[in-house]
């Protein structure tokens, strides 16, 4: 995994893996919700089939709850990989979000379609 590097392109909501060529490998796509309160809505994870099994995927969901927790908002997974991911590393996705606010994640892509 030294070989890969991670980016957050905040604009286009991708969180990305690159290869050392510069290849992207793997991403989360995500949006930020501002209300009921701010939080990091992942949606989709994907790694490209070359590089399945290498922890490119683990390594994404580390860091978005890495950049969610330098920023003081929490992360609210729609991605069902995320949500997985979370369950087997509940020290390092706290705190987890509200029933509250996965249901207002929910709705917001419930209406915004377009986005994903």
């Amino acid at each position: 995994m030294s070989d890969i590097e991670i980016r957050d392109d905040r604009a286009a909501g991708r969180l990305e893996a690159s290869a050392g060529d510069g290849e992207v490998v793997g991403r989360i796509e995500y949006f930020v919700l501002e209300s009921p309160e701010r939080a990091i809505v992942p949606v989709h994870t994907v790694v490209e089939s070359a590089h399945e099994g290498k922890g490119i995927a683990g390594s994404l969901a580390r860091e978005l709850y890495t950049i969610a927790a330098r920023e003081g908002v929490v992360v609210a997974p729609l991605c069902p990989y995320v949500v997985k991911w979370a369950e087997r590393h509940p020290d390092q996705a706290a705190p987890p979000a509200s029933p509250e606010l996965i249901r207002a994640a929910k709705a917001w892509l419930a209406a915004h379609p377009e986005h994903f």
